[in-house]
């Protein structure tokens, strides 16, 4: 059992009210003081001491044959070390924790670095500590208006407190994906058609608060959702019924409202099959961009604020349609930065690969990087968060 205060569940919130600020934290925000207190920092770890092994429930007859053996492994272990040596050291990354449960009892995780498991009464469990996301494939959700809309959802986790992560749930990745599941759910129930359509990033940033509020005292943090409308399955009542298609992600389109916005829906469902023919006829007769005229833009708006603000070096390695590979890098860590072909001088930050039209769509804005990567577009050798930073970038190319 553990004592009263090693495990306190994060207190609660209005998720309407309030908001974790920060959810993107660097490196350097562990250590600040008082963001412990936040409880997002997966430094933060519960206080789970030696002295906790001392629980009364036992007595102190358990308690010291407990102490007992560890000693005795410990004796053992040092006794024949050179060969021991190869059982029981682990070596633990710096994005990665081990918990280990001795003699049953949970301890405080280990790592980064060597660390030393004792053989028969250690179990121990490796903790990843980096971004990773998931999809939730469209699924049918009935709106408040009476229409049925197919709606999934793209969402990037972490986990902060790796202890907490292995003893409040025994399938962590399983257990989000319901909770996450079920969330999307029951939050657009109460929604309307145009509210889904036209508030999908403030959506998002509610479904995420949401979330959060069940996951984290799993040691589980939400950093962000992006809900994927589908297709209308079923007009809202009093609408016409049709085969309507819900718009995709426009830059500009969420701010339009009102008739604005029904004339640019009404618009898009009409005149689709006529932009499907135009768009071949313009594929046809005018030349597609190329990756060095995408090297060149990306030259022009190349700054020092912009460095400032991403400070990461990118590899591509990118495939044409042909079957040949190529290199290029996009250098912001220092100076005004650099784009060019080849690879970099040095190690990148982040090394991305990907097909070259993905990389033509996602540099013009057809393609996010997050909806790339969680679709298994994408293809990141690094941190992702570190990778969507790319998104700066890509917003002054469309300026």
């Amino acid at each position: 059992m553990f004592g009263s205060k090693s495990y306190q569940l994060l207190p609660q919130s209005n998720p309407r009210t309030s908001r974790t600020p920060g959810l993107f934290v660097s490196g350097d925000s562990f250590s600040q003081p008082g963001y412990l207190s936040k409880g997002l920092s997966f430094d933060y770890i519960p206080n789970v001491s030696e002295n906790d092994f001392s629980d009364s429930s036992q007595g102190w007859l358990s308690w010291i044959c407990n102490q007992i053996v560890i000693f005795l492994v410990h004796i053992c272990t040092f006794i024949t070390f050179p060969i021991t040596g190869w059982f029981v050291l682990k070596t633990v990354p710096n994005y990665q924790r081990i918990v280990v449960f001795r003699l049953g009892r949970v301890c405080p995780p280990k790592g980064p670095g060597t660390v030393l498991l004792l053989p028969l009464i250690d179990q121990w469990q490796r903790v990843d500590l980096r971004t990773r996301a998931f999809n939730i494939p469209p699924s049918q959700v009935n709106t408040m208006d009476g229409g049925l809309l197919s709606v999934g959802a793209d969402i990037q986790f972490r986990i902060w407190n790796p202890v907490l992560s292995v003893v409040s749930v025994q399938d962590i990745n399983v257990s989000t994906r319901i909770t996450a599941q079920n969330a999307l759910t029951h939050s657009l129930t109460k929604k309307t058609i145009r509210e889904i359509q036209t508030e999908r990033v403030k959506l998002g940033e509610y479904l995420g608060m949401d979330i959060n509020e069940m996951t984290r005292p799993w040691g589980l943090e939400i950093d962000r959702v992006e809900i994927t409308p589908g297709s209308l399955l079923k007009a809202p009542e009093g609408a016409p019924s049709g085969p309507v298609m819900v718009p995709p992600s426009v830059p500009g389109m969420e701010g339009l409202a009102g008739p604005l916005q029904q004339l640019a829906m009404h618009f898009i469902s009409n005149s689709s099959q006529q932009q499907e023919s135009s768009v071949t006829f313009i594929d046809e007769q005018t030349p597609q961009t190329s990756v060095e005229e995408l090297l060149h833009k990306v030259d022009r708006v190349l700054s020092e604020a912009l460095v400032n603000q991403v400070g990461a070096c990118f590899q591509f390695d990118i495939s044409s349609e042909d079957g040949q590979h190529h290199s290029y890098y996009v250098d912001l860590s220092q100076g005004c930065g650099a784009a060019g072909e080849g690879p970099l001088c040095g190690e990148p930050d982040v090394t991305l690969t990907m097909c070259e039209d993905d990389l033509l769509a996602m540099f013009q804005g057809r393609l996010g990087p997050f909806a790339a990567y969680s679709r298994g577009r994408l293809q990141i050798q690094g941190d992702v968060r570190t990778a969507m930073k790319l998104e700066e970038l890509i917003k002054l190319l469309q300026e």
